[in-house]
Order: C-alpha cells, then structure tokens, then sequence
C-alpha cells in the first residue's frame, strides 16, 4: 500500500524574492529539507500558459528569464537541474487516460516560476524536474482533474510543486511596502486558508463567487490555477495546512500548502 502523497502550493512572489532577505525567502530556503527528497519535481507554473496541457520534455532544460527590468543579478543565475522526459511521459499518458489531450514540448525551459523556488528550496539542482502548464481559459474544476490525474505518479514520490500566488494583483501593490497588508488581500488571503485547511474542495472550486474580494485578488486566473493541481494531485479526502504566510508589497500573498488525502 502506498503512503498518501503530499503535493505542494508556493507563491513565488516576485522574481527579485530569490534576492532578498524577507520571511517568504527564508520559508523556501527550508523547504527542501522539510519535505521528502522527491524522485522528480513537477512544476505546475503559472508563467507557462497553454490552451491544452502540456509537459515540458527536455533532457536539459534551460532557464528562463522571462522578465525584464530587473537587476542584473538575477539574469547571471541558473537553475542546471536534469530534466524527465520519461516522467512527462507519463504525465501525457495519465492525462490522456483521463481524457484530457497533452502536448510534450522539449523546447519548454524553467520559466521564474519553476526556477525561482527550486533554486531556494534545492540549490544542489541535482534533482529532475520538469513543468506542466495551466489552462488560464478552463476552470479550477479542471486543473482539479488534471491533478487527478497525477495521484499515482505523486503517490510514488514524485512532487507536484505548484507555483503561483495566492492573491496577484500587481496594479494594487506597494512596492516599498512589506508591513501593511492591504484589507482586501487579507480577507482573501484569510478565506483561503479556512476553506484549504477545512478540506473544503466544493467552496474552493467555487471561489469566484464564494471568496470575498475574489475579483480583486485575481483580476486574472493564471496564478490562482497552480493550485487545483496540487489540490487534485493529493488525493480523494485532501486536506491542506497552511506552511507560511507572509505579505510583500502590501497585497501580493505569499501563503504556501501542502496537501495530502486524509
């Protein structure tokens, strides 16, 4: 019988976040050695947006710095991590059995999304690891099934890392701001971790009309969307458990879970 398998949800925040000093940099810098060493990392980043699913396929894997104006500094990094191409392999088949399409695409790199948290969380870049895209035109409900889909894979120790943002709306953000959090984005911020940690899938699935201040905290899907994928990869009975919560900017959340079936 296999263990339950606990998939994850981190806000990325900024890509500068792998530069600074603040309390959302130092949770990711522990987190690889707070969970299980993963056979293999599957990156469910909100920065690769397709209109099907599709699995990054290379052998070596690029990264992606897909931003621009930003320091220097953080254009002389490198995630050299191996790809999986025999693991989006089996994500293509797993989604195809569950009667989704899927793409392999061997040109896709990291994008900041994949790279930024895993060169924190597992600077030894030693560990395979691979992206699947989201679908900012389908639903939760779908990236709930997509999840789904992955359960075996997870159950066997491969992770799903989702990486978005629990609330992104960077018209409203304080740039110089980390000590004043705005009302709006903690009372989302603060609905979410209530309805994660009660295992209530029906009302998260539901957010836009259930959440307060859904329409601000996510003017757009794509952040949000990372998230049902850990939520379905976890399991049938998945509850999550809040692993940090901090704000920067004053609106932008960086609340990560992690989920496993109960």
């Amino acid at each position: 019988m296999t263990a339950p398998a606990t998939t994850l949800f981190v806000s990325h925040g900024s890509p500068t976040l792998i530069l600074e000093d603040v309390p959302a940099t130092r949770f990711l810098r522990q987190l690889g050695a707070a969970v299980a060493r993963p056979k293999a990392i599957v990156a469910v980043s909100a920065h690769w947006m397709t209109r099907g699913p599709a699995a990054s396929s290379a052998a070596r894997p690029e990264t992606v710095h897909d931003f621009y104006g930003f320091p220097p500094a953080l254009y002389a990094l490198r995630y050299p991590a191996p790809g999986a191409p025999d693991v989006a392999q089996r994500i293509a088949d797993a989604l195809h059995a569950a009667g989704m399409s899927a793409a392999l695409d061997p040109a896709q790199g990291l994008d900041h999304g994949a790279w930024v948290p895993a060169l924190l969380a597992w600077p030894a870049a030693d560990i395979p690891i691979l992206q699947l895209s989201v679908q900012p035109y389908m639903d939760a409900a779908h990236h709930v099934a997509m999840g789904r889909a992955l359960a075996p894979l997870a159950a066997e120790g491969i992770l799903v890392l989702a990486s978005g943002s629990a609330t992104h709306n960077l018209r409203a953000l304080a740039r110089d701001r980390h000590d004043q959090v705005a009302d709006w984005a903690q009372r989302f911020d603060d609905w979410l971790v209530e309805r994660v940690e009660a295992g209530d899938v029906d009302a998260l699935v539901d957010w836009k009309r259930q959440a307060p201040m859904a329409q601000m905290a996510h003017p757009t899907d794509e952040h949000f969307l990372p998230l049902f994928v850990a939520l379905g990869a976890a399991g049938e009975g998945v509850k999550g458990r809040a692993l940090h919560r901090s704000f920067t900017h004053g609106a932008l959340s960086m609340t990560s879970f992690a989920f496993a079936a109960t």
